[in-house]
């Protein structure tokens, strides 16, 4: 498995990636992920994951984006978008990418990555939380905000 940039030859297998119905509402589109990473080049950072030179999912970072109004007091670097394939779920490639996700945070000297989920049933809250994201207290955009700590060990291997 690898995480491989986005570029004129994979584009059309990174916009082929598709979510199970019932989670449509739970994660943007890859289309609207890469419109988000093109007016934000600066701050995202969106990988096609492959097994081989099969394309599986879409996974989206993104790097010390200010948290609140006050620019340069809180940047928070973390996952803003996982997509995996709806016939490659189950198989151990969101984990694989959570993981490739915080050791490119970690190399670029971040000690902690959050991530938001929709908070219903069916939703990715005990994904994050076996991956080691803890809850915050805080909700963004009515999303429940979660971190992880990146100066230890990885929970789980990549």
């Amino acid at each position: 498995m690898e995480l491989r940039k986005i570029d004129p030859a994979n584009l059309d297998s990174a916009l082929a990636i598709t979510v199970r119905p019932d989670q449509q509402d739970l994660v943007a589109s890859v289309v609207k992920s890469l419109a988000e990473a093109y007016v934000h080049p600066a701050h995202a950072w969106p990988r096609l994951i492959v097994d081989g030179d099969q394309p599986v999912g879409f996974v989206m970072a993104f790097i010390r984006i200010p948290w609140n109004d006050e620019p340069g007091v809180d940047l928070r670097s973390g996952l803003w978008r996982l997509n995996i394939d709806q016939a490659h779920q189950g198989k151990g490639y969101g984990t694989y990418a959570v993981e490739a996700v915080c050791a490119e945070l970690r190399a670029r000297g971040e000690t902690h990555a959050y991530v938001t989920w929709e908070p219903r049933a069916g939703g990715p809250a005990p994904f994050y939380r076996a991956l080691g994201f803890h809850l915050t207290g805080e909700e963004s955009e009515g999303q429940i905000v979660a971190v992880r700590d990146l100066t230890g060990f990885p929970k789980s291997s990549a």
